[in-house]
């Protein structure tokens, strides 16, 4: 599955009435394992790309700290919030304080906003109710991942330079709009 396709599943999603990701997974159920497969792995691959350091910051800053699993949940939920808004964060993860969830969310105090655990389950989901066998999911992913790993797309591409998420200085100094929005000093 390209990233286009794998756009247009989510996008087709977002016009159900049902939440995102029980949307995705019915929508996915009624394709093949190989296409559930397929978008698992390209889900996997644009989390991947935002796993970076600066990434993190923002959503530590968001999220009031932010763990390795809530980090998960956190590219995942840059995920679902469509290519749009996936492709500026990636640019810029500081372009998250012009998101109107992001705003609403600071405003209200809610550390929860983009932190998206649920979603990281969709193609698991999607598998039992095609299957209806969930357990056999995670083989079979196991599986399409070593077949389908290229050299280039699944190394480590390096997380960027790490730095101090509780100095208030430099988290204003590299992500300067999310820090006035959570002000972390």
């Amino acid at each position: 599955m390209d990233t286009e396709a794998f756009w247009r599943v989510l996008d087709t999603a977002k016009d159900s009435d049902e939440p995102l990701e029980a949307a995705v997974a019915a929508h996915l159920a009624a394709r093949t394992a190989e296409e559930i497969l397929a978008f698992e792995y390209r889900f996997a691959q644009l989390r991947h790309a935002v796993h970076r350091w600066d990434v993190w910051a923002a959503a530590y800053l968001i999220g009031g700290g932010c763990s390795d699993d809530r980090f998960s949940d956190f590219t995942a939920g840059l995920v679902t919030l469509g290519p749009h808004w996936y492709e500026r964060v990636a640019a810029s993860p500081d372009v998250l304080a012009e998101h109107p969830a992001v705003r609403a969310a600071a405003a209200a105090h809610d550390q929860d906003v983009v932190f998206t655990e649920d979603f990281n389950f969709v193609s698991c989901h999607a598998y039992a109710q095609l299957t209806g066998d969930e357990d056999s999911f995670w083989e079979a992913w196991e599986a399409y991942r070593e077949e389908h790993a290229t050299g280039g797309a699944d190394r480590d591409q390096g997380m960027g330079e790490p730095f101090d998420f509780d100095d208030a200085e430099e988290m204003r100094r590299r992500l300067p709009r999310l820090a006035a929005l959570y002000d972390p000093s």
